[in-house]
């Protein structure tokens, strides 16, 4: 651990008030330009909460149900707004409740601080009450962590927290304050955190590298680009669109790429993965130049490593060296923000073009639509629903999907126009982020309406932030899409386990009657008839709804790369 004096400020020159520990935290927070906290109260961290009272004025919180779904809702606050969220826990189970959205959080990439508080340093290790050494638990799922025992290490730490957990690769960070050090007064100061020695968040492209990089696409006969959220974060579509209009190069997104660029775009070819569509995903293994863009190739995306792309020469940008030849072994390595990256490329790479291979993802495309765009009957399937959605919506909702089928179908349908508009829980596959997220979303771009996406067994995993959305009447759209089922398990087991429907099965309950004890006003959906007229119900209401849609029980999502197998053995049936 870093002492204080490694830290290097910004200002040299500062005044200095005597506030106690507690108080300094919420003044760190105003320095950061925090107006939104996500949190739950309790004992090791009363004294924080006895200042923030009177700070209600300049620092809004959030009182959610459960910590995990402060640590979600940060996480959509900063997925949408693109600035570290802040979420409070106590000690012990406050702060091992977390660690899931913390977990969440270090995997995809999202900027958060989470403050939690600790019993009396003089019990440290002594199995008192509630007391749970969270920054042991923590070290592996976050960026950076830090344990406070003095109050005049508050400033210090929460300035290099928000430094860190924001810069570079962003990431989770989680600053323990025990108790005394709250109540603990000292000569307050602070000042922004713009250096760490040992910390170099942005490394030099190196130019030499960028040469053969653009080399290898001017060479090239079937250039294609995997886009990832590193394009978000670096907020680089501008000039993603022009280098890929420049040398006519294809783009597919990975599915927290989704929303970097438009779907619309003549060069977007569609969603790369495990359930992404057929002609990116089998056009991988023959692509001649692979361009990764901020994506760190997630086995949901390969499939099986030893069968992606080997025909392929590939350029890997990323901002973290650590990615490099992780997962596949890269030709031409850019390691670099990819704004910065791109803008190189931009000056190096010639005008082209590819039309016979941009045919080639077209003629898939068209298989794909005949083989699962066929004549709809039974009961209303998923894929209407969401369809039913985008364009209502006219692709512009924030929209923030759960884990399971409906994420998958989400994916695949909703046509997204602008970055940050999808908040999905990648890396980790959290099933109940989804409805906490969403209230962070809302927070984090009021203006923009924010629809959660959610299945009927994610939603029963943190059911109880309709309280949250209730109390502090957040403005939130829920379509639960239910089929009684954990529907990606139950397909699994239906295509891989001989139909062994083992404990998915969901004996629900009435969704209806729930949001109605919530005070919360609730819509239900059950044939594709009235699907139309109850979306525009849906939609036009003003506050908080729920639509719950009744769709077929055992639908199965395709496309699909089964686990294990090649992107080139991608089924549709």
């Amino acid at each position: 651990m870093n002492s204080p004096a490694l830290f290097i400020q910004e200002n040299k020159e500062v005044q200095t008030n005597l506030l106690s520990g507690a108080e300094a935290v919420l003044k760190c927070l105003l320095e950061e330009g925090v107006e939104t906290i996500f949190g739950y109260p309790g004992g090791a961290i009363m004294p924080i909460y006895d200042q923030l009272f009177q700070y209600q004025d300049r620092l809004k919180h959030i009182l959610v149900r459960h910590e995990q779904g402060a640590a979600h809702a940060a996480q959509g606050f900063a997925r949408v707004s693109g600035k570290t969220g802040v979420c409070f826990a106590t000690s012990g189970p406050g702060a091992t409740n977390l660690i899931t959205g913390i977990a969440d959080a270090m995997i995809d990439s999202t900027p958060i601080v989470c403050i939690t508080g600790q019993v009396y340093s003089p019990l440290l290790g002594t199995d008192a009450f509630q007391e749970t050494d969270v920054v042991g638990i923590s070290m592996p799922v976050t960026k950076w962590n830090y344990q406070v025992t003095r109050a005049e290490e508050i400033p210090f730490a929460l300035a290099r927290a928000f430094y860190i957990a924001n810069t570079g690769r962003p990431g989770p960070v989680l600053i323990d304050i025990t108790k005394d050090a709250q109540f603990e007064s000292f000569h307050f100061s602070y000042e922004k955190c713009v250096r760490i020695r040992s910390y170099q968040p942005y490394p030099q492209l190196d130019e030499s590298k960028s040469d053969e990089a653009a080399d290898l696409i001017n060479n090239s006969k079937k250039p294609f680009f995997l886009v990832g959220q590193g394009v978000i974060l670096s907020q680089a579509k501008k000039e993603l669109i022009e280098l890929a209009e420049k040398a006519d190069i294809p783009m597919a997104a990975t599915l927290l790429g989704l929303s970097a660029v438009p779907t619309d775009h003549p060069l977007y070819v569609g969603y790369l993965g495990m359930h992404g569509n057929y002609a990116p995903n089998l056009l991988t293994n023959e692509c001649d130049v692979l361009i990764a863009v901020g994506m760190r190739f997630d086995d949901r995306v390969t499939g099986d490593l030893e069968r992606y792309a080997k025909q392929a020469k590939v350029i890997h940008i990323d901002i973290d060296p650590s990615e490099i030849d992780k997962n596949v072994k890269t030709d031409v390595a850019l390691v670099s923000d990819a704004k910065v990256a791109l803008k190189s490329l931009i000056r190096k790479v010639n005008r082209n073009e590819h039309t016979s291979w941009l045919s080639e993802f077209q003629k898939l495309k068209a298989i794909e639509n005949e083989t699962l765009g066929g004549s709809i009957d039974g009961r209303l399937k998923m894929g209407e629903v969401i369809r039913e959605l985008s364009a209502q919506t006219n692709g512009e909702a924030i929209i923030v999907t759960d884990v399971g089928q409906h994420q998958m179908v989400t994916s695949q349908h909703y046509q997204f126009k602008n970055p940050r508009q999808h908040v999905t829980s990648g890396g980790l596959g959290t099933m109940g982020f989804a409805l906490p997220a969403s209230i962070g979303a809302r927070m984090g771009q009021e203006e923009k309406e924010v629809i959660a996406i959610i299945g009927d067994g994610g939603f029963q995993m943190t059911i109880q932030e309709l309280g949250t959305i209730s109390q502090c009447g957040i403005h939130v759209k829920i379509l639960v899409l239910n089929n009684h089922f954990l529907g990606m398990v139950r397909q699994w087991q239906e295509l891989f386990f001989d139909g062994r429907y083992a404990s998915t099965e969901m004996v629900n309950p009435d969704f209806q009657l729930i949001i109605k004890g919530y005070g919360i006003k609730s819509m239900k959906v059950t044939s594709r008839e009235e699907l139309n007229s109850k979306m525009k119900e849906f939609l036009n209401h003003k506050g908080s709804i729920m639509l719950e849609a009744e769709v077929e029980k055992e639908e199965n999502v395709f496309p699909m790369v089964p686990a294990g197998a090649s992107v080139s053995e991608i089924r549709l049936k």
